[in-house]
């Protein structure tokens, strides 16, 4: 199943059955929170910069927890490349904040 939301950039990212499968697969704790996960591109607490050009859209899911999602745009659209849970805070906020 195909799914397509907004980013905040208001850019159609799509998450294909082939990458949710993938981050299931490696992150097993995600398998019932798709929806979560897709409300994370839609609506981050910050956005930030990956390494390579890739986007990493954040948000707290509860106390010390977040949700990271890895994405792409590529102009007109784009897809989601990974997600994943973490407690690391310190990690995300070496990275450069592109939004808010």
């Amino acid at each position: 199943m195909l799914t397509t939301i907004l980013s905040v950039n208001q850019v159609p990212i799509r998450l294909t059955e082939e990458r949710w499968n993938h981050i299931t697969e490696e992150h097993g704790e995600l398998t019932n929170h798709r929806a979560d996960i897709l409300k994370t591109i839609v609506e981050p607490e910050r956005v930030l910069a990956g390494s390579t050009g890739e986007l990493l859209a954040i948000r707290e899911i509860e106390t010390g927890k977040w949700s990271v999602v890895v994405y792409r745009e590529t102009g007109e659209d784009g897809f989601i490349i990974t997600a994943f849970l973490t407690r690391r805070a310190n990690s995300l906020n070496r990275r450069q904040q592109l939004w808010p």
